[in-house]
Order: structure tokens, then C-alpha cells, then sequence
């Protein structure tokens, strides 16, 4: 994998108590630096996905609903009593 710089401003007095954070971890401020990228471009990722997959899911019951397959409220709600008292018996 080849490697770019990453340069940016920052006030002085946070870059040194960024600096002084990373040493007490035994650590550099550009490692710390790469954590937090790859963090945060992963958190980013499973955000997409799951927005993605609400999203499918949404258009699932919408053409569920637009098709007639739908379920009255109270067979829902008693579907749903059922499943919370199995719960609570365990």
C-alpha cells in the first residue's frame, strides 16, 4: 500500500497536549491519527450499510402494503402480547 501525507492546521497548544495524550499511550500522534481514520471510515461504512439495508427493508413493507398483505392492528398487537410474555417467563 503506498502512502500519502496528510497535512493540516492546527492551534499549537492542541497539537501539544495531543502530542504530550499519545506518549502517555506510548504511542504517536500519526498512529493515533491513522486510528482514528480507519475508525471512522469504518463507522461510516456499517452506516451506509445499514442505512442501505432500512432502506430495502422500508421498500419491502411498502410494496408488502401497496400488494393488500397486511395485518389488522389488533392481530399485530396480539402477535406482539404473546411475544413479550414469552419473554417475561423467561
Amino acid at each position: 500500500m503506498s502512502e500519502a501525507t496528510f497535512t493540516f492546521r492546527v492551534d499549537e497548544a492542541l497539537k501539544n497536549d495531543f502530542t504530550s495524550a499519545a506518549k502517555a499511550r506510548d504511542r504517536t500522534g500519526a498512529q493515533l491519527l491513522r486510528d482514528f481514520m480507519r475508525e471512522f471510515v469504518q463507522s461510516q461504512q456499517e452506516a451506509t450499510d445499514h442505512d442501505a439495508w432500512f432502506r430495502r427493508q422500508v421498500q419491502i413493507g411498502i410494496d408488502s402494503a401497496n400488494a393488500g398483505q397486511l395485518m389488522p392492528a389488533a392481530d399485530v398487537e396480539a402477535h406482539f402480547a404473546a411475544r413479550r410474555a414469552a419473554t417475561r417467563r423467561r
